[in-house]
């Protein structure tokens, strides 16, 4: 309701004109209403979306380099987010992109590019990149675990593709648990909007718990697949007590590695 901009494809005068009227009340603060052909706006629409597909993507790989040198991908983050040509948003690592727009957007653009002899080659490192990314996780918890999970109750935080949704559709969680499940991991999820959803696509093969708490009952360790702010101030003590092992693999970056040292737990996060 409050865009940054409203791009209009037209070349007809008349229906240039009903839509500037129609989305007139929406930029009443002086956001720019664009008119432009029919092509430049669609082209619009999904190079913007795979822009920051490419962004979030970009980061997750600076992120994976972190941890091969020691440094810290927040401190990066931060040092490159201040950079007005750059800019603070859509840096923050993680377990990859889901969602209806960003996948299905940067598809088309490469399917486009393939379709008049264009490659892209750009979007086709994004792809490959992010469909890795979504399994970030997974070494790190085959090296706790010293390569067996067979029959490891695994609790899941956050199944939706990000937080304020039920929306699953290419959600990296939903990755992580197929691949969890073929290797024998039973599973206990939470998620406050997105259950009933994933029901519909892994049935009874994982439980779900009514609270996050629920989830952590004799767990062998958490993974953290959604930034749901319901996850970011948990009650630790409780946590704790409640888990076989207090092991946390968090695919958000949501908590501290050193405050979480301090309180006991086994801490494991993306590029740091």
């Amino acid at each position: 309701m409050k865009p940054d901009r409203i791009v209009i494809g037209s070349t007809d005068p008349r229906a240039v004109k009903v839509m500037e009227n129609l989305y007139k009340p929406f930029v009443r603060q002086g956001n720019p209403m664009l008119i432009m052909d029919e092509k430049s706006a669609e082209l619009t629409k999904y190079a913007a979306n795979a822009f920051l597909a490419t962004k979030i993507t970009f980061m997750n790989e600076i992120a994976n380099f972190c941890e091969r040198v020691g440094a810290n991908v927040d401190a990066v983050r931060l040092g490159i987010g201040s950079d007005d040509r750059i800019g603070k948003r859509f840096l923050f690592p993680g377990i990859g992109y889901g969602g209806s727009c960003f996948p299905k957007d940067v598809q088309a653009l490469h399917f486009s590019g393939q379709s008049e002899g264009y490659p892209f080659r750009i979007l086709e490192a994004v792809m490959e990149v992010n469909q890795q990314q979504r399994l970030a996780l997974l070494p790190k918890l085959m090296v706790y675990f010293n390569h067996d999970l067979k029959d490891k109750k695994i609790a899941v935080w956050g199944l939706s593709f990000k937080p304020d949704t039920d929306d699953i559709r290419e959600a990296p969680a939903l990755f992580m648990l197929r691949e969890l499940l073929s290797m024998g991991v039973k599973i206990h999820a939470y998620d406050p909007e997105a259950m009933e959803n994933v029901k519909k696509e892994l049935g009874s093969n994982i439980a779900y718990g009514n609270s996050p708490y629920e989830t952590l009952a004799n767990a062998d360790a958490l993974m953290i697949c959604t930034e749901w702010s319901v996850f970011r101030s948990p009650d630790f003590q409780r946590m704790k007590e409640a888990m076989a092992i207090p092991a946390i693999f968090d695919g958000r970056n949501i908590f501290e590695p050193e405050e979480m040292k301090i309180l006991g737990f086994d801490y494991f996060s993306i590029g740091r």
